[in-house]
């Protein structure tokens, strides 16, 4: 059984430093009935999570499976500062306010995946803030600034001259300082993370708390475009809290090659199962398009229901594969005439004019479901139905 379970810890991961010390949590766990804690902490600068931020999340409900009790770690405190981690320059801080409103969205969204009574949710200025100015300068004896300087992101901004503050420096020690207090086991984190993660082994260690924790690191997913990560800035992204008709839609849009990526890192099939999947497509006996639209399922579901990830399904079909219009859609009313491209951006289509010029001259756009060519179309009085690509669609009303 212990195999089993190092088997699903190990799958997907970048790097595990000490497993040695995960094992023998399990033995004790599998022997003895002993629970053990597994540290995530995540700084809520945005108020919605992604798929990307689900890896993680995916890996502490294995983890949960084999005795792991979660912390669920909010850093409301640290969000303040920044995380530096791959920043060519500081953050702008968050206003309380708003990190206290978009933490709570993620309370809300965590337990999609997460076992509520296996998870604790913890807020680090709860720690942090009764340190004061003597426990937070001693705080900053325990590394030196050769060493903070080492790490590859503040090394490229010294040499460039580009402003580090002194509160970057210390964000890598809070996050160190949070495994002290909770006394975690395992951190986990992503690859970029990894100064982060390690210097929760070197505080516990300074402050002598009688344990150092294993850490497990996760790559980054890459987003729809299977380049790049998955990024809301970047526009690849699926969002938890997305429509089921929108994330089913784009789960469905990524390539047959990365559709094995996401059951990794995202599906709760287990190897051998993946392994039947994958054999399946090889051997021509399973299409990729119908092992691609479970995996939509399996996503979809999880995030909002059963029904609505079966009616998600046959939406998709019933508008693509028999070419027919959504049954809902947003609906808009401009004045006009109004230049096509314009109207693209208003209705929410294309995030630009530029962009919806090019999308127009690739073929993408259709009025009442005629392919556009015109860049410079004009759009008289009347209805139609705009669409860009194969999930975009609005209902424009021009008026006087």
């Amino acid at each position: 059984m212990i195999q089993t379970a190092l088997r699903e810890i190990r799958r997907g991961t970048a790097e595990i430093i000490d497993e040695a010390r995960i094992e023998t949590l399990l033995k004790n766990y599998f022997e003895k009935g002993e629970n053990y804690t597994v540290k995530a902490g995540f700084d809520p600068t945005a108020p919605d999570l992604h798929l990307g931020h689900t890896v993680l999340l995916q890996k502490l409900a294995i983890f949960q499976k084999f005795g792991a009790h979660i912390q669920f770690l909010i850093g409301d405190f640290t969000a303040q500062i920044g995380d530096p981690t791959g920043k060519s320059e500081t953050r702008k801080k968050l206003l309380p306010a708003q990190v206290l409103e978009n933490a709570q969205s993620y309370k809300d969204q965590v337990f999609k995946i997460l076992n509520p009574e296996k998870t604790t949710v913890v807020f680090n200025s709860e720690w942090i803030n009764p340190l004061g100015a003597a426990g937070m300068l001693e705080l900053t004896t325990t590394y030196n600034v050769a060493r903070m300087l080492e790490r590859d992101d503040f090394d490229k901004r010294y040499k460039s001259g580009i402003s580090i503050s002194i509160s970057e420096f210390l964000y890598p020690l809070l996050q160190g300082y949070d495994s002290v207090h909770l006394k975690s086991d395992i951190e986990i984190g992503g690859t970029d993370q990894k100064f982060n993660l390690l210097m929760g082994r070197h505080l516990q260690r300074v402050y002598e708390i009688g344990k150092e924790q294993a850490v497990l690191m996760m790559p980054i997913l890459e987003g729809l475009d299977g380049v790049q990560k998955m990024s809301k800035s970047l526009g690849n992204y699926i969002g938890v809290v997305e429509a089921p008709n929108d994330m089913y839609g784009k789960v469905l849009s990524i390539s047959d090659t990365l559709m094995w990526r996401y059951y990794e890192l995202l599906s709760a099939k287990s190897l051998d199962e993946i392994a039947v999947l994958k054999a399946g497509v090889e051997n021509g006996t399973l299409h990729p398009k119908r092992v691609k639209e479970a995996l939509a399922i399996e996503i979809t579901a999880r995030f909002h229901s059963d029904a609505a990830a079966e009616g998600a399904h046959a939406e998709f079909e019933r508008v693509h594969a028999q070419s027919e219009i959504p049954s809902e859609m947003d609906e808009f009313t401009l004045q006009g005439p109004i230049w096509i491209a314009k109207a693209l951006v208003d209705c929410a289509l294309s995030p630009s004019t530029s962009q919806a010029r090019r999308e127009i001259k690739q073929g993408s756009v259709k009025i009442d479901q005629n392919k556009l060519s015109d860049e410079q179309y004009q759009l008289e009085i009347g209805e139609y139905i705009l669409q860009v690509g194969k999930r975009k669609f609005a209902r424009l009303k021009v008026i006087l």
